[in-house]
């Protein structure tokens, strides 16, 4: 069986700051390069950027040799590799839950060592993570195989199979504009519904750590170049109607509430205006909690197609905060708040980061949009996965969540080009809603 290694770096320009993380896995006898990733993370801290490029590094020996592979691991971090090796405690709630992230990757292999070695020794992955850095400060994003100004092709290079580790480099943007279809806006028109409107609480989204959007549908080898489309994929993104909970403005995240009366007559306003033109829907796609499927099912009634479960974008896990409101967390775990406040790797407790959801969300959205290419897909979700989707397409960091607001039933749209950025067209549409 092959041993590996794995050095991983992370940095932050200012700590906390615009961040980043590279990490190599090398075949442990002759040094080979197996695999490489890094990521551009929005503002955080070194630590927490150390913290996601060891998880990278660990994500990729899995990929390449399975569970139970053997492998090394050095890091220029003494905080990360004293605290992975249960050496030294872990003192910043903040890092806790990548440590455990960390560690349900290390019990799935076989890790022979936890070695602190010199910066210079780690120049490798250092110069990855300062690569997703310096390709983000530009607007791009860090892919395997290519470089910071490929040069241009008549033709794109064939699209290789899926499944290859990430190794990629930054790659420019064409100096032809995208071509835009000539179409008619999905959410111009509006239409008249039968129900007011009563929002839910915006849960608190303070996370500054996040991927970068990518801006094209790349090959999975050659420079990275897509070929050019005039065809968008429309992405609608429909929160779910009224529960009890929103009504008291309560934490609602994993727990199975129902629509009320209410939200299911605004289910039903938003199923008839996306039943008429200009929709044409191809796809509908669901959370898989209740509230979210009887959303969609009522859309799925009109339209006469059936509705797939995405479990990816399911809202955001409060855990012992569910069904509270705000100011009953305050009360009751005052500190943990303010540390989930201020930290979007922090977890309210027996719940889920933000940083968590901003990595499974974005996973969702370009699952959907390199399977259904080209088509109109409804994404029936919730407050955080929606936030996230808009966020991401706009470039925008995580602090951009504080400036959005989201009503219950409103109609968000994300169209995305393989040739060009995602554009959104519309945000918090409630027009359906309306009497």
């Amino acid at each position: 069986m092959t041993s590996y290694v794995i050095e991983a770096d992370g940095g932050s320009r200012g700590n906390p700051g615009p961040a980043g993380y590279g990490a190599v896995v090398m075949d442990a006898s002759d040094g080979q390069v197996l695999a490489e990733a890094a990521e551009a993370i929005g503002v955080t801290t070194n630590n927490v950027a150390e913290y996601r490029g060891l998880i990278a590094g660990l994500q990729a020996v899995l990929r390449l040799g399975g569970e139970g592979a053997p492998v090394a691991v050095r890091m220029d971090s003494k905080l990360v590799i004293e605290q992975m090796a249960g050496r030294w405690k872990i003192k910043n709630e903040g890092l806790r839950p990548l440590a455990m992230e960390a560690g349900s990757l290390v019990r799935r292999l076989r890790v022979t060592e936890w070695t602190w070695i010199p910066r210079e020794r780690n120049k490798h992955a250092d110069r990855l993570a300062n690569e997703a850095m310096d390709a983000a400060a530009k607007g791009l994003t860090w892919k395997a195989g290519g470089t910071t100004q490929p040069e241009l092709q008549e033709e794109p290079p064939t699209a290789a199979g899926a499944g290859e580790p990430s190794t990629a480099r930054a790659t420019a943007p064409t100096t032809t504009p995208p071509a835009i279809a000539q179409q008619t806006d999905l959410l111009d028109i509006g239409a008249i519904g039968a129900t007011g409107t009563i929002s839910e609480i915006s849960a608190p989204t303070a996370s500054t750590a996040a991927a970068q959007q990518r801006t094209a549908k790349a090959p999975a080898k050659g420079t990275g170049w897509a070929p050019p489309t005039r065809v968008a994929t429309s992405l609608l993104l429909l929160r779910h109607g009224e529960t009890a909970l929103s009504v008291e403005r309560r934490f609602s995240g994993r727990g199975d509430a129902e629509l009320t009366a209410n939200g299911l007559a605004q289910a039903a306003a938003a199923a008839e205006r996306l039943s008429r033109e200009p929709y044409r829907l191809d796809v509908i796609v669901s959370s898989p909690l209740k509230r979210a499927r009887q959303t969609a099912e009522a859309v799925a009634r009109r339209t006469g197609l059936d509705v797939e479960v995405d479990e990816d974008l399911r809202e955001l896990d409060f855990g012992d905060w569910e069904g509270h409101t705000f100011t009953e967390v305050q009360r009751r775990w005052p500190a943990e708040l303010s540390t989930w406040l201020a930290d979007p790797e922090t977890a309210p407790p027996g719940g889920e980061s933000f940083a968590t959801v901003a990595r499974r969300v974005q996973a969702a959205g370009e699952r959907l949009v390199e399977r259904y290419e080209g088509k109109t897909v409804l994404a029936v979700s919730h407050v955080t996965p929606i936030k996230m989707l808009l966020r991401l397409a706009l470039m925008a960091p995580l602090e951009s969540l504080y400036r959005m607001h989201l009503d219950v039933a409103c109609m968000s749209l994300i169209e995305y080009y393989a040739d060009g950025p995602a554009v959104v067209k519309s945000f918090n549409d409630t027009s359906h809603l309306r009497r």
